[in-house]
């Protein structure tokens, strides 16, 4: 079963596309940096370091002091974890722990 995104468009599959054509940081750096404001690029690192954070059992104070974020943002991200799309578990298994 394919999964299907209630934001499914053909710009949306266009960006991601593009976003799969870059081959290593330094060209996700320069891709982003254009596209993305300089407040934007640094929300969406917050939002997956408080995914990772939550995926360790830490608690909403925790990750408040380590990352700053809001608790509604901590909460976002959490029901994310627990009723999302699994982006964010797709993400973090994948990724190398620190």
């Amino acid at each position: 079963m394919t999964y299907q995104s209630k934001f499914k468009s053909k710009d949306i599959d266009e960006l991601f596309e593009a976003i799969l054509t870059l081959k290593n940081e330094e060209e996700c750096y320069r891709f982003f940096e254009d596209v993305c404001t300089v407040n934007e690029i640094h929300a969406i690192a917050q939002r997956l370091q408080v995914a990772k954070l939550l995926n360790k059992k830490k608690t909403y104070t925790e990750i408040e002091n380590e990352t700053k974020a809001s608790t509604a943002t901590i909460s976002r991200i959490n029901k994310c974890l627990m009723y999302g799309a699994d982006g964010y578990k797709i993400v973090l298994s994948r990724l190398k722990d620190d």
